[in-house]
């Protein structure tokens, strides 16, 4: 079994009297340490299928399993403790909090997820802030901060909690083709360096094209998977 597994998944939404799908019975697997991606056009079910394996929005039907814990069932409570313990998160709009500095919006999941002892909040945030090149912006809110910038400082919380998993929603979309490029080596390198899954949703061709796995979606299907082989190191 996978990090990620999916078997007959399926997601609908109620429209008024309307039930309307967004997943039709999806089946696929996603090995650990991957950098895999889901791709298809707007409207296909990308988001959709990243909010499931997220835990942020439960399957209607269907088996879902994430780091060996069926998902399907849990309760807003319990999957929130889930998603603090096992998943980050980086959004195409960066999703920061203004009044909070870089420093601190890398350490917020900490506080609120996990309570680490102050000390080593500070050790783990540093060394992300580090290993993500931003330690010298530490102290700049966002609105200081270029779009790339804001993208460092968001995959750098994404991993505070040593997650086995990042989803990464069209991480890309709001960066020009230089820095796009330079976020991919990045999560490419830290997936190197910390074992770390990233899965993406995206239009980026450049993602497609650093992914090992890549799954097209289309009108909540899966139409076509296509795998590369890692190099050995």
């Amino acid at each position: 079994m996978g990090l990620v597994s999916a078997r007959n998944l399926t997601k609908d939404y109620r429209v008024g009297e309307f039930s309307v799908p967004a997943i039709r019975g999806v089946d696929f697997t996603i090995d650990p340490a991957s950098f895999v991606c889901f791709v298809g056009p707007s409207g296909s079910g990308k988001t959709t299928l990243l909010n499931m394996i997220g835990c942020l929005d439960p399957p209607t039907g269907g088996a879902l399993s994430v780091a060996g814990q069926d998902v399907t069932a849990l309760d807003p409570v319990a999957a929130a403790a889930f998603r603090g313990d096992h998943v980050g998160f980086v959004f195409q709009d960066f999703n920061l909090i203004p009044v909070l500095t870089a420093y601190e919006n890398v350490e917020f999941p900490l506080i609120m997820v996990q309570h680490w002892p102050q000390a080593e909040r500070r050790k783990r945030v540093r060394n992300l802030l580090e290993a993500t090149g931003i330690a010298e912006q530490a102290d700049k809110r966002p609105h200081e901060l270029s779009g790339g910038q804001k993208q460092r400082v968001a995959v750098a919380r994404a991993l505070v909690t040593n997650p086995q998993l990042v989803l990464a929603d069209e991480p890309t979309a709001n960066l020009d083709h230089t820095t796009a490029y330079r976020i991919i080596e990045l999560m490419r390198r830290l997936r190197d360096e910390l074992a770390t899954t990233f899965v993406f949703s995206t239009h980026d061709a450049k993602i497609m094209a650093e992914a090992e796995v890549t799954f097209g979606l289309e009108d909540g299907r899966l139409q076509q998977a296509r795998q590369v082989e890692r190099a050995q190191a």
